[in-house]
């Protein structure tokens, strides 16, 4: 066996994979981590989901791995250490899901905006008229410039919103700004100043409960947030005081860790907070390119050694490959456009 497949590829990439190489595919590993250090053993490459954790552990049951992929974008489900010192290939999908995801966005502000919307959609065809905002005109703010606010904003320019930002590892004179049309702001203005919040900034364990009482004092009354950003940053407390006073008035997430909201926490009862399992990066759109991406990759990796391409790799401080690629169609083939 060539490819162990944990995470399904769309049928076509992986017709393309199997027409190349060995491929086995078995979904069923990602709960069973014994029978997943038996069949590892003989895979050269495997295809992850989000919960399988790769340890120095998990590869030393894999001695001929080259490469661990995935469809998604993390780092601190991957040891890239050990990886690095091993010489296995870390693929991930970086930016396929960026559409998907600024389009969640945009969806989630719409129908925070109109919030009578949620009633009629839940079957209620006689609820009560509330009123809604427009986002033409209003002031979002935008926390973090991830690559999904970069789409993001086109889309709302286009909406016509005043845009500001912060993003605590983005100087306020850097180029990227002006490049996307946002005013860069405090982070207390852009709490002070927004309608509305989207939070897609890229985490790190130092901005665990980043999102703090300190900052949400500062909040316009009634704002409205959303975020695919993990829920990590967001101290948990400080956020159900802000949704219970009114200083936010709703909030949607994506892909909120374990325990995020659950039965005991303080922000478990609250109706005004809306949670979705990582619906964002969810499309069938996303999922091919991904896919694509994933599959190109590792054919890459297996079909030329210098593809395991560690030396290609080793002056990043974190060695992954990302996606800097779209999908396209030629004569009814897939290939990736660089």
């Amino acid at each position: 066996m060539d490819i162990l497949l944990l995470e399904r590829l769309v049928p076509e990439a992986l017709a393309w994979l199997e027409s190349r190489h060995s491929v086995e595919c078995r979904p069923e590993l990602a709960t069973d981590p014994i029978a997943l250090r038996r069949a590892v053993y003989n895979a050269q490459a495997v295809v992850l989901p989000r919960k399988v954790v790769v340890t120095q552990e998990f590869l030393d049951f894999a001695p001929l791995l080259k490469a661990v992929a995935r469809l998604h974008v993390s780092t601190d489900n991957t040891d890239l250490e050990a990886c690095r010192d091993r010489k296995v290939r870390v693929i991930q999908a970086t930016t396929a899901n960026v559409r998907s995801n600024a389009e969640y966005l945009l969806a989630a502000l719409l129908m925070l905006f109109r919030r009578g919307m949620s009633a009629s959609l839940n079957g209620d065809r006689h609820a009560d008229i509330r009123i809604g905002r427009e986002l033409n005109g209003s002031v979002v703010g935008i926390f973090g410039l991830g690559p999904t606010a970069h789409t993001l904003a086109v889309m709302l320019h286009a909406l016509g919103a005043k845009l500001i930002g912060y993003d605590p590892a983005v100087h306020y004179t850097a180029p990227l700004w002006s490049r996307l049309r946002i005013q860069p702001v405090s982070l207390p203005e852009l709490m002070a100043q927004s309608d509305a919040v989207s939070v897609q900034m890229m985490y790190a364990s130092r901005y665990r409960g980043f999102v703090n009482d300190k900052v949400l004092a500062y909040c316009k009354p009634a704002q409205v947030w959303v975020g695919i950003s993990r829920s990590h940053v967001f101290e948990p407390a400080a956020l159900a005081q802000a949704l219970t006073d009114g200083r936010i008035a709703a909030a949607m997430l994506d892909g909120a860790e374990a325990g995020f909201a659950s039965r005991g926490t303080p922000l478990h009862e609250l109706t005004n907070l809306h949670l979705t399992p990582r619906l964002g990066s969810h499309t069938r759109e996303a999922r091919l390119r991904a896919s694509w991406y994933v599959a190109h990759r590792i054919h890459d990796t297996l079909a030329n050694p210098r593809a395991t391409g560690f030396d290609q790799l080793a002056s990043a401080p974190m060695e992954f490959d990302t996606v800097g690629a779209s999908v396209g169609v030629s004569n009814g083939a897939q290939f990736i456009i660089r």
